[in-house]
């Protein structure tokens, strides 16, 4: 681990604080290689584990060097998922806290004049899924001449899934003149021809792991029978006793059918798939980042944008299709330095799957017996009491620097021809506030949020009642949570 400190770089004092606020001690080591090759701007490869820190470590360096002053946004971060785009996009905006910066997420199945809207608004960087960029692109409602930073993030999921000509259409639009980093925990040829094309060329950077998947992942296989799976499964749980654990299935239609069964024997459970509503999922997922219930059961789509750092267990109930999904799942658990399992099921049929997985891996994995009868009347109290209690809700790292904002909602927007300009002036001459206590402003056409930071919303809040603004006075209310 690296004994360099974040303010050891050339950061702002922005940056620093938000970093100390949500929790940022020492740089991982993706973090060191990659942050003072991204401030110098230069092209960068990285081959680095999920769960190694990415994306601060070009998330950090992009706050820092986009300019607060240009409307048009100037870094572009592309996704292979919807959930992923959201929790990149979330935590940029957190990074860039003090700064003041702007992150826009586009993505599909939420409503594109929104989006719209939102890029009319000063906008720093964008976060999206490649389909629903490119949509934005054709249909000119994205700007790209400013675009100085272009980011692919999980490039191997990205070719994985098909984008790969999206990718290129969209790569095709932007200025030349950029700086190009490409992230992959996996390095196909398709993803090495990709930085070849559109690189300059780039900083070579590789984390090393034990072969392809991290040191502290403990990895196992049972042997069983499709019909024996569930029983299997039982008996697991009730053994390893996991706190937060992801149960992967092959189809929907089979998370669908383990999700009822597991929820017909009270198991504190819930799934995720790409079938479901988009607003459906990201509840799921903020509800098992919290701790609500213990067992997500969930297709490959998870695997693609789950940053939790608690997860204890990764069992795949059917094994992977594709030999990459394998170290993508795996990479679930084991994160941010923390120990972890990953339980694959294997039956008859999957000899050529496992063989292929265990050839791209670089090991073969351990073969364990099913648990036994007497250990699992051994663990059943122990797992009853913990499958009952009420669960423990986890402290989110945003907390404390959410605890020092407070989103204000003001009822006068663009039509009533309000500008940015105009709340920062009025709220910076309040008593006790000043310009570096305003955050993010976000104007639509008839309402505007004003962030207020350092824990001075309730001050404005009161004050703002009975100030006006450009002769107006306007209704104010605290908003919703940011």
């Amino acid at each position: 681990m690296s004994e360099k400190q974040f303010a050891d770089y050339q950061l702002s004092e922005e940056i620093v604080r938000a970093l100390t606020s949500l929790g940022y001690e020492t740089p991982t080591e993706v973090q060191t290689e990659v942050i003072p090759v991204a401030l110098g701007k230069k092209d960068l490869v990285v081959k680095s584990q999920t769960g190694s820190g990415k994306t601060a470590a070009y998330g950090i360096p992009l706050c820092e060097l986009v300019d607060w002053n240009e409307n048009k946004p100037q870094a572009l971060i592309l996704t292979p998922t919807r959930e992923l785009a959201v929790q990149v996009n979330e935590d940029l905006t957190n990074i860039g806290r003090f700064k003041r910066i702007k992150s826009t997420p586009l993505y599909g199945k939420h409503p594109f004049h929104m989006q719209k809207a939102e890029l009319r608004q000063r906008t720093h960087m964008v976060v999206g899924t490649p389909g629903r960029v490119l949509d934005h692109i054709e249909r000119g409602t994205l700007s790209l001449e400013r675009i100085s930073y272009l980011v692919i993030d999980e490039a191997d999921e990205m070719l994985n899934m098909g984008f790969i000509e999206q990718v290129q259409s969209i790569i095709g639009a932007l200025p030349r003149e950029r700086v190009t980093m490409l992230f992959s925990a996996t390095f196909p040829e398709d993803v090495a021809k990709l930085s070849r094309k559109y690189m300059d060329n780039p900083v070579q950077i590789e984390i090393k792991a034990s072969g392809l998947t991290t040191a502290t992942i403990e990895h196992s296989l049972i042997q069983t029978t499709e019909t024996d799976k569930l029983t299997l499964l039982q008996n697991l749980l009730i053994v390893e006793n996991p706190d937060s654990c992801i149960v992967f299935c092959r189809t929907q239609e089979n998370v669908d059918k383990l999700f009822r069964e597991m929820a017909n024997l009270d198991y504190p459970c819930d799934r995720i798939h790409g079938g479901m509503e988009q607003e459906e999922r990201f509840e799921v997922m903020t509800a098992f980042r919290r701790g609500q219930f213990r067992y997500l059961i969930a297709t490959d789509v998870a695997a693609r944008g789950i940053d939790i750092s608690n997860i204890t267990h990764v069992i795949n109930y059917d094994i992977p299709l594709e030999k990459e999904s394998y170290v993508h799942r795996t990479g679930r658990t084991g994160r941010a330095g923390k120990t972890g399992k990953a339980i694959t099921f294997v039956t008859k049929n999957d000899g050529r799957r496992l063989a292929d997985i265990e050839a791209y891996i670089g090991f073969e994995i351990t073969k364990v017996k099913a648990p036994s009868d007497e250990a699992v009347d051994r663990r059943r109290e122990e797992f009853d009491q913990k499958n009952n209690a009420k669960p423990e809700l986890k402290k989110d790292r945003r907390e404390q620097l959410n605890k020092q904002i407070m989103k204000l909602n003001f009822n006068g927007g663009k039509k009533k021809k309000f500008r940015a300009v105009d709340f920062v002036g009025t709220i910076a001459k309040l008593e006790g506030v000043n310009a570096d206590d305003i955050g993010i402003i976000t104007i639509l056409d008839h309402v505007t949020d004003v962030e207020i930071l350092n824990g001075k919303g309730s001050l404005v809040l009161e004050l703002m009642k009975n100030t006006t603004i450009k002769g107006k006075l306007l209704k104010v209310r605290r908003g919703n949570k940011s």
